[in-house]
């Protein structure tokens, strides 16, 4: 029961954390960058529903293989 409560895992799992969370911003900023357009402004601004869509579809699958890397 100790061994599950470590420390050594508890800080494993946040740097995991922070590393999977700061790979993810990369990715959507690369990603906004790639568009022709300025995707927060679109989404945001423009109130562009199909857009937001495809935005959170793409956060939801880069967040998964980002899961699945880290996982292993």
């Amino acid at each position: 029961m100790n061994d599950i409560l470590a420390l050594h895992y508890l800080g494993a799992s946040l740097a995991y954390s922070l590393m999977g969370v700061a790979i993810f911003w990369v990715c959507f900023i690369v990603i906004d960058k790639l568009t022709p357009y300025q995707l927060w402004k679109s989404i945001i601004e423009e109130k562009n529903q199909a857009l937001a869509t495809i935005v959170a579809a793409m956060c939801i699958s880069i967040a998964i293989i980002i899961a699945a890397s880290i996982a292993g």
